[in-house]
């Protein structure tokens, strides 16, 4: 049987770059399971690619027909935007593994959804005044670029992934990204001791 590989963190603590990174290593073999979002395509996104862009129709189409695995909703400046995951055949976990990018209400609701001994989850840390750097590069690359937005949530990640949360989450391990390549090998010894095979990497 096959694991989902759950990737969290605050905004800006590298998770799209590991997440890249892993899904590009042929040792692990892992396949993406691509989120849904109601938000805007940002400048360098692809549809399908970082998230499947659909709008607030679809959204209730698909929970009116019980096919949304977990969800959440973020009240922005700009208006209400919702990511979530949805159960239709492009998971299988009896073929491979898989792996995507999530929040820890995600994460405790694929959980609840696959079993416990399905879902490994990887929660990445990076110090506040880097992150801030980083959000702040990336916005301004982008050609109209949020500022109200990226203030908004760097802040709310302070409450999102508290101490409190990530214990109640039952999460006892966390890897930090102050050095891209540690971090990675990291993750890498962690997940092939949890899939408990040598043959993994």
């Amino acid at each position: 049987m096959g694991k989902l590989i759950c990737l969290m963190g605050k905004s800006a603590s590298g998770k799209d770059t590991i997440y890249k990174r892993l899904m590009a290593d042929p040792r692990l073999a892992l396949r993406p399971i691509v989120s849904y979002t109601t938000r805007p395509i940002r400048a360098g996104e692809r549809e399908g690619v970082e998230y499947i862009f659909t709008d607030e129709d679809e959204f209730c189409r698909l929970r009116s027909e019980g096919r949304i695995i977990e969800e959440r909703a973020y009240r922005t400046v700009h208006g209400l935007w919702r990511y979530f995951t949805v159960a239709d055949d492009r998971i299988d976990l009896t073929a491979a593994d898989y792996c995507l990018i999530g929040t820890l209400e995600a994460y405790r609701s694929l959980r609840d959804y696959y079993g416990s001994d399905r879902v490994l989850p990887v929660l990445i840390e990076l110090d506040d005044g880097e992150r801030l750097s980083r959000a702040l590069a990336r916005e301004r690359a982008q050609q109209h670029p949020r500022y109200e937005e990226m203030c908004r949530r760097f802040l709310a990640d302070s409450q999102d992934f508290s101490e409190e949360r990530i214990r109640e989450a039952g999460i006892a391990e966390s890897f930090r990204n102050d050095e891209l390549d540690s971090c990675l090998e990291a993750i890498y010894t962690y997940i092939k001791r949890e899939n408990g095979s040598t043959d993994l990497l």
